[in-house]
């Protein structure tokens, strides 16, 4: 795992050099996560980008599996017609009879019928296939079509502590669901320049969701991710990332490993295939750093 970047300290600081993290500020130190002693209400999280590729699905895996690792009941929901994150837990789509495309779509069809386990304690799993890309034409006649994922997630806000939902790689009417439905958006983003370039269409979204459809929505942060410190580029970018978000970019960075294709193929998060490794770690402190923030807002 390759150093932080050492930045010039601030004046008055002696000649010495501060070391600083990965975004180019210190790091703080994260607490350690409280216990829950009663679940709900949750709080919804939609993992949101419109370039594939970013790490979203990544996140989600992992996230919600640190979490659950410090007591938290969570709920992934896998909305992206490709299925990634229900095939990263190891389910196979075509073997499927109900997923979140039954529950949209079929007003018979309760959440109980199609939440199923993830395999990691405490989270579990809507999962997804090629059945929902025929939502998102379907929708287009409905009454309110842009809260309908918000209206059937209801029951499930009394039971977990967080639900995060892993969107498409498109800004389509099925993005615009998970993020009606969301109190806050995490934005995963690889260090690379042409990653930065779509980001202000994305908030240019957010914000109009924010102003017709859910007034609550708010950019809970930017997070790095494919990070490879030892490329004058990634560090660059991250740079730039930092000074267009400031505050909103998370201290925690996440690096590029093998470790994360292995543990997807292996139908895992990377918390429990490689529970001492970098990468896990890595996610741990996210799920402070993203509690310290809940905490704090």
């Amino acid at each position: 795992m390759s150093e932080p970047i050492p930045f010039p300290a601030s004046e008055g600081a002696g000649l010495s050099e501060q070391v600083l993290g990965p975004t180019g500020r210190p790091v703080p130190v994260f607490p350690e996560p409280q216990p829950v002693t009663q679940h709900g209400p949750a709080r919804v999280i939609s993992m949101c980008n419109q370039k594939g590729g970013v790490g979203k699905t990544t996140t989600a895996i992992n996230l919600g599996a640190s979490l659950a690792e410090f007591g938290r009941r969570v709920l992934l929901v896998d909305f992206d017609p490709q299925g990634s994150l229900s095939v990263g837990l190891g389910l196979n789509p075509h073997e499927m009879d109900l997923t979140v495309y039954n529950l949209l779509m079929q007003r018979d069809v309760t959440l109980d019928e199609v939440v199923v386990a993830s395999g990691v304690p405490g989270m579990d799993l809507l999962p997804s296939n090629i059945d929902l890309s025929a939502a998102e034409v379907q929708l287009v006649h409905e009454v309110a079509r842009e809260q309908t994922l918000q209206r059937v997630l209801a029951p499930a806000l009394e039971h977990y502590d967080v639900i995060l939902i892993d969107c498409q790689p498109s800004l389509g009417l099925l993005t615009v669901n998970a993020l009606t439905a969301s109190d806050g958006v995490i934005v995963p983003l690889e260090c690379e320049y042409f990653a930065l370039r779509g980001v202000a269409l994305l908030k240019t979204t957010i914000d109009k969701v924010r102003e017709r459809l859910n007034p609550k929505l708010e950019i809970d942060g930017v997070l790095g991710t494919m990070f490879d410190g030892r490329t004058l580029h990634s560090r660059e970018v991250m740079q730039r990332l930092v000074q267009a978000w400031g505050d909103k970019v998370f201290h925690t960075v996440i690096r590029r490993t093998v470790k994360f294709s292995d543990s997807t193929v292996a139908g895992e998060p990377i918390t429990s295939y490689a529970s001492s490794s970098a990468g896990a770690d890595s996610y741990r402190t996210l799920a402070k750093e993203v509690l310290a923030r809940w905490l704090d807002g």
